[in-house]
């Protein structure tokens, strides 16, 4: 979770609530666990692509150093991790950090994880080649000025992959009434809906601060299978944003 003047206490707050229970697959954060392995596959595929990896390699993303914002229990970080990259897991949820240095820990994983947020990394002065930007960005007051602490953590040519939640009648009747009221797999309020951001608002966001939008996806559940699978056209409720600082 992100928290600078971007973002507020209530924000936190909610997920502070949630913190032990990361790794718990059938617990708040399911919906999590249940596209993590889809999300996963995006990003390794745009990390292979653009920093010319080859996944088949026993730790493909060695010498890249990752960034993984509002890291939450680790759930992204740990596999950059075991894909050979140098990664650091910012949270501004203290909480979460404990959790996620205990089960790293446990899992034989040395990785630097901070309470802290991209306001914090930049005055100590930190770079990276690769940023995750994974369900954070819909929890900021503040997206553009989130865009551009961002971009200014990037190396030259690095590159951010950011997910988040479009807004729209298919999104409130699916993340808000299905997922909090009816599923219960989270809680209420978890999500703003008018926080919410469509793909061409988030592509103008990132533009205006110089990113280069070079891929965009949507994350489609199939209620019949109950998985999650990419989509190159249907982008109406999840989505995720690759963008690539051009110096």
């Amino acid at each position: 979770m992100q928290t600078t003047n971007t973002t507020n206490k209530f924000e936190l707050e909610k997920f502070q609530a949630m913190a032990e229970e990361w790794w718990d697959p059938n617990g708040k954060f399911k919906p999590l666990h249940m596209l993590n392995p889809t999300r996963l596959n995006y990003i390794v595929d745009q990390i292979c692509v653009e920093f010319g990896k080859d996944n088949r390699n026993k730790e493909p993303f060695n010498g890249l150093r990752i960034l993984d914002i509002g890291c939450g229990g680790g759930l992204l970080t740990e596999p950059m991790r075991r894909l050979g990259a140098e990664v650091v897991g910012v949270d501004a949820v203290e909480k979460n950090i404990k959790v996620a240095k205990i089960h790293s820990e446990e899992s034989g994983l040395i990785i630097d994880y901070r309470v802290g947020t991209t306001s914090s990394l930049l005055e100590q002065g930190e770079r990276f080649d690769v940023i995750l930007n994974m369900e954070v960005i819909e929890h900021v007051n503040e997206p553009s000025i989130y865009a551009e602490e961002c971009f200014n953590l990037l190396r030259p040519n690095g590159v951010m992959v950011c997910s988040t939640i479009n807004r729209n009648l298919k999104s409130y009747i699916l993340l808000i009434i299905g997922a909090e009221y009816i599923l219960r797999w989270l809680p209420r309020g978890t999500h703003d809906w008018k926080k919410f951001i469509t793909p061409k608002e988030l592509e103008e966001i990132f533009n205006s601060v110089a990113f280069s939008c070079i891929d965009k996806k949507g994350f489609v559940f199939n209620p019949l299978s109950w998985d999650w699978s990419l989509s190159s056209k249907d982008l109406s409720a999840n989505f995720v944003m690759t963008c690539k600082r051009i110096s």
